[in-house]
Parts: C-alpha cells; structure tokens; sequence
C-alpha cells in the first residue's frame, strides 16, 4: 500500500467542499488529476470513499472515518514539521550551561535573560563548577557549553578533544583591600604594590586561573607570599574584610558591595580576567548556535 500525504490533502478537500470543481479550485489544480487521485486513494484502501449519483456528493461511512483520520494526521504532521524546524532553529530544546561562580558577576545573567527572552521554548540549568570539571563535564557530554576566565586552552589541546573556545567578555583584574589598607584611598595602584601583602587565593590544584595570577605577580617582579587558599571568591572576599590580606579578582566582582572590602584598578598592564566560552565541535547543537548567536557580539574580536 502507498498512500502519501498529498492523496490525503487532495481526500480532505473534496470531502469538505463536497465537489470535485471546487476542490480543485481550492487546490489550484485541474479538476481531472484530482479524480485520479481520489480513484487511486480508493484502489489502494479497497473501499468506496464517497457515494455519487447524478444528484448526491455524499460521503461513505468509511469515507467519514477517513475524513477524521486524515484531518487529525495532517494537523499532528504539519505540528510535527513545525516543531522540526523550531528545534533547527534553536527555539526548542534544553541547554546546559557549566560556569564559573565569578561570571556571574559580569554579563552573563543578562545575556541568560536575553537567551530566556529569545527563546522562551529552550529549557536551560546553570552547573557551577571549576574549567577542569567544565571541561571533563563538555567531553562526556554532560553540559553543552562551559564559561571560564584565563588562560585560554592551547588549541591543539582543544582540537583534540573536539572542542572550541571563544573568547566572550574582555575584562581585567583588580586588587580588593581592606577599606583600612594603607592603599585603599588611592585611585589606582601598581601590582607591585601588594608584594609584601598576605595573599589570599582561589585553590591552586583547582584552577588554572589563579596559578594565571600568580604567575602574573611573579612577572611583575615578585613572589607573592599565598597566605590561604579557597574554593570561593566570596569565602576570599570575607577575608578581605576581615583583614586578613589581599586578593585579585575580576573587575566586575566590585558591582557587589563587599563588606569592608575595596577595590583597586591596577594602572599598568593589569592581568586578564578574560572570560571565554568552550563547547563541542562534534555536535551541530542547534540551541548552541542559538545561544552562541546571544552572545557574539555583531563584530566580537577572536
């Protein structure tokens, strides 16, 4: 048996008009193709779909069963075709999204805001968690995209790995001191300037960022003396309140009132607290299209 949809679309619209003519007006086709059809549709199911005498167009019973079958088919196969071409474009489905705590400081949340806005259809959970758990996490399929700060991933590494990362928000590195610090009232301050200051830092082991920041001190012309380590910006910023030394954090950190904390600009070459955005390339994910379009600016720089 074959029977195709437009036999069916060609059945529905003579049923409904109860005339060939006007049938065929309504499908702008000539009237005979539209009768082979019918009598082709009618062959193939081996039944009588309509009763014709000179006088009468009626429908059969079995022309009427197949008139609400059809009708209820066509309506779920046009739904169908929609919803397909929805998910194509990223309006439906759902999207994971692993992040680093700190970014959602920045420009994240309006840009989540913008996304929900856009495509209301898409479902989409935030997964907080370090690059290196982001990165397993992107590898095993487990988030579909992953924010985090510098360094970038060397590009063979990520080639390797079916990955790609993109750099999203430019942004630089400051200095939080304590509201009582020597240099607290001043404008701006030079990175050497904190190099005898107890330094409180993100984990070592954790992040390939704050091993970044070290390293910068180190640049600068000193080795910074790491008083305690910790998983949370905010558990580092209470220290800071507390007195108990330094730390380096995204510029954006300082939208936050922090109690007794204040925030320094770093006047010359401040380190990078870029922010880049990582996914696979195995997958063409239409949601990430839709959300990758969300976030690039119309000229974003590489």
């Amino acid at each position: 048996m074959s029977i195709d949809l437009k036999q069916l679309k060609y059945f529905l619209a003579v049923a409904e008009e109860k005339s060939f003519s006007r049938a065929a007006e309504r499908l702008h086709i000539s009237q005979p193709p539209l009768s082979q059809q019918i009598m082709k549709l009618e062959a193939e199911l081996g039944v009588k779909l309509f009763a014709r005498t000179t006088r009468t167009f009626e429908l059969t019973v079995a022309g009427k069963a197949l008139m609400q079958e059809a009708s209820d088919l066509l309506a779920k196969m046009r739904m169908t075709i929609d919803t397909v071409r929805q998910i194509d474009r990223g309006e439906v489905g759902r999207l994971r999204v692993g992040i680093v705590g700190s970014a959602m400081w920045g420009p994240i949340p309006s840009m989540l805001e913008e996304f929900q806005s856009k495509y209301p259809r898409v479902t989409w959970t935030i997964h907080e968690s370090g690059p290196t758990v982001q990165y397993d996490a992107l590898r095993a399929k487990q988030i579909d995209v992953g924010f985090w700060r510098e360094p970038k991933l060397d590009d063979d590494e990520l080639r390797r790995d079916n990955l790609k990362q993109e750099l999203c928000f430019r942004e630089n590195v400051c200095v939080a001191v304590n509201e009582h610090h020597p240099l607290a009232k001043m404008d701006a301050i030079e990175l050497t300037d904190i190099a005898d200051d107890p330094m409180l830092t993100l984990a070592l082991d954790k992040s390939a960022f704050p091993r970044y920041l070290i390293q910068c001190c180190v640049n600068a012309g000193f080795q910074p003396e790491i008083f305690q380590e910790a998983h949370e910006p905010q558990t580092l910023l209470a220290m800071v309140g507390a007195g108990l030394g330094v730390t380096l954090m995204p510029e954006t950190t300082a939208r936050i009132g922090w109690p007794g904390v204040v925030f320094l600009p770093i006047r010359t070459s401040p380190p990078s607290a870029n922010l880049y955005i990582t996914y696979t390339t195995l997958d063409d994910a239409p949601v990430v299209r839709a959300f990758l379009n969300i976030l690039r600016p119309p000229q974003r720089e590489e």
